[in-house]
């Protein structure tokens, strides 16, 4: 027996326990021992593969998660800003006598720069005046009777809608028309 043979076969008397068995030289053992290792080979590639694309799904997931995150990280600031916007404008509103002309002209520019801030952060105004109702983003308030206008259009907005990255984060509160003696 050469050396070669002898290491083999200290090692499968290892393995077993000190026993010594005889080595499988069947052929149809061997085939049955090789489909079974390569099913087993199969089984754990199939994991690894379950397991990698779990991973790319959780790596992809949580990359959106966090550009969202990024992207709409300013949806509180927005909503508690709009209601200061919304008091300019209707003190804007208010004036129209010329002894108050440098206090309108104060709000107009307060006005020009929270719209340009706004604008930085990408929040936009819907103001739908005569546009057709679109309940995605108009909240309708009352409903009022008009022959002038088609039926299901915005006749007045009440407060307008705004928009964060093209995400409503306010409807526009508006007043709807509807055809006379409609029900």
């Amino acid at each position: 027996m050469s050396e070669k043979e002898n290491t083999v076969e200290d090692t499968e008397v290892e393995r077993n326990g000190g026993e010594a068995q005889d080595a499988v030289t069947d052929p149809a053992e061997l085939t049955a021992l090789l489909e079974d290792a390569r099913g087993k080979a199969d089984e754990h590639w199939d994991q690894v593969l379950r397991l990698q694309a779990d991973l790319d799904n959780l790596r992809r997931r949580s990359e959106r998660d966090l550009a969202n995150a990024h992207k709409f990280g300013l949806e509180r600031f927005a909503n508690e800003l709009l209601p200061v916007r919304d008091s300019l404008e209707m003190g804007l509103a208010a004036f129209d006598t010329e002894n108050t002309a440098k206090q309108k002209e104060g709000i107009e520019l307060t006005l020009q720069m929270m719209t340009s801030v706004m604008d930085k952060f990408e929040i936009r105004e819907i103001d739908p005046q005569d546009q057709a109702f679109d309940p995605d983003f108009h909240q309708a308030m009352s409903i009022q009777e008009r022959a002038d206008v088609e039926p299901n259009t915005v006749v007045t907005v009440v407060q307008k809608g705004y928009l964060l990255n093209d995400r409503l984060i306010r409807p526009a509160m508006v007043i709807v028309s509807r055809a006379p003696g409609a029900a």
